[in-house]
């Protein structure tokens, strides 16, 4: 084999070796992946059926209820908008709290409730999840809306005013002035006279 073909078998080698390299980090990437969904875009199933994902929201105040096994918790997290029920079984952060902020990973389980691999821990107390922030702001956006939508049909589907007379104002419709009666007596008409009588 010349010195040429040695180095082309090399070059060949190195270039499958670059490749099936980069197919495994790949490979591990996407098993590593797990997007953020919010509680509203859950209830929408917007989120994959059995993928990991994260979910996160506020911890809804007084949902917090521990398992008789002592070690599964189950908790509401909201975004204002909606709420997913979460069963996590391990040791929750120490910062973890009602009323916090919060960010678990895992799947959707049956029922409906989502089943946590992990409870991400925040840095301190006024931290907020990025994803968090924003998903919060989204859903009261998304509420500030629906209330303007729903004032304006309320607006729309409004009685009219009292005012002149239509069919939907039936108070305001003319009535006829009652009949007045004259309180003398109407003059007696002359009647036929008899003979030999008196006019």
């Amino acid at each position: 084999m010349k010195a040429r073909e040695k180095r082309l078998v090399f070059v060949a080698v190195g270039i499958m070796g670059v490749g099936v390299a980069a197919w495994l980090a790949v490979g591990a990437l996407r098993s590593n992946i797990s997007y953020y969904f919010s509680p509203t875009q859950v209830m929408a199933n917007e989120a994959p059926a059995q993928a990991l994902y994260r979910l996160g929201g506020l911890v809804v105040k007084n949902s917090l209820a521990r398992q008789p096994d002592g070690l599964t918790v189950v908790f509401d997290v909201t975004d204002n908008a909606q709420t997913v029920k979460v069963s996590y079984t391990g040791i929750l952060p120490d910062l973890f709290g009602e009323g916090q902020g919060v960010v678990t990973k895992g799947r959707m389980g049956p029922g409906g409730v989502f089943v946590a691999e992990e409870v991400l821990a925040k840095h301190d107390e006024s931290y907020m999840p990025p994803e968090v922030a924003d998903s919060l702001q989204t859903a009261h956006a998304q509420g500030v809306t629906a209330m303007a939508q729903a004032a304006a049909a309320g607006a729309d589907g409004a009685a009219p005013p009292a005012g002149p007379a239509s069919p939907a104002n039936p108070e305001r419709q003319p009535t006829a002035p009652p009949a007045t009666t004259d309180p003398t007596p109407a003059p007696a008409q002359p009647g036929p006279v008899a003979p030999g009588g008196r006019a």
